[in-house]
């Protein structure tokens, strides 16, 4: 079997297992983002050759907190805020070219709450709007998080020649990132015919907002394996590596997407 084959049932497999729980219901959707969660969480600990269970305590904690809305306002306010400080902070950091940050445990524990751990939780948080389970917001994320990927991939490689940020990436190039924001916004219009929740306005601004802070977060995860010094986060997928492989661009959004549908709209 080749590799290309491989690859394709992989992720065939993956984008079933990820839609069929969305649409199942909310319970499975939650229990699908926690699972990944937890194998997200392990893969970054191999990263950074680091350990801390209490870091798995508080994502179930947070999830149970979050299925049965407990989250206040203000607690949820005070995570975003968390959260962000942390994507800042990553995505300043590609910019050092000598610091191997985190470098110490203190580091390693707070990232990988403000990183990973708080961007999990935000991912499960999206659909739940006014108490309702709106399956077409997470469904137009994961859709142009998707496009995005793969014509920023078709067009680098046909197209590409001027390098985006060689230092951590070396085959992503500026026309493959300006070709996947491009084909990201044609498909906020097509999926503006199916959309009722969002309108295309709002559709436009979270498909820019998915291809645009989705580069940067696979940037970040790139640095994270490049400073250990390996290709992929895991080997779970065939062909594809390991599930923060996937879902790097999808939790570095999260966050954002989420502030802009619950707090903006």
């Amino acid at each position: 079997m080749t590799k290309l084959l491989i690859r394709a049932i992989s992720g065939f497999v993956y984008a079933v297992l990820f839609i069929s729980a969305i649409l199942f219901s909310k319970e499975t959707y939650i229990l699908l983002i926690l699972l990944f969660g937890i194998v997200s969480l392990w893969e970054f600990f191999k990263l950074l050759k680091f350990k801390n269970f209490l870091v798995f305590a508080l994502l179930i904690v947070l999830t149970y907190l979050s299925f049965t809305n407990s989250l206040s306002e203000t607690t949820i306010k005070i995570l975003l805020t968390l959260c962000f400080s942390g994507s800042i902070q990553l995505s300043l950091n590609l910019f050092m070219k000598k610091e191997n940050y985190p470098s110490n445990k203190i580091q390693k524990f707070d990232i990988s709450i403000r990183y990973l751990l708080l961007s999990i939780i935000f991912l499960m948080l999206i659909p739940f709007v006014n108490g309702q389970y709106e399956v077409s917001t997470i469904l137009s994320l994961i859709i142009f998080i998707w496009v995005n990927d793969s014509f920023a991939f078709f067009v680098g490689k046909n197209f590409g020649k001027r390098k985006l940020f060689e230092s951590v990436s070396p085959k992503k190039t500026i026309e493959g990132f300006i070709g996947g924001v491009f084909f990201t916004l044609i498909s906020a219009f097509l999926l503006s015919y199916f959309c009722e929740f969002l309108s295309l306005k709002n559709l436009l601004v979270i498909s820019f907002i998915a291809s645009f802070l989705g580069t940067i977060g696979d940037l970040v995860e790139s640095k994270f394996k490049r400073q250990a010094l390996t290709k992929d986060s895991g080997n779970i997928m065939p062909g594809h590596g390991g599930i923060l492989d996937r879902l790097d661009s999808l939790l570095f959004v999260a966050p954002f997407v989420y502030l802009y549908i619950h707090f903006i709209i």
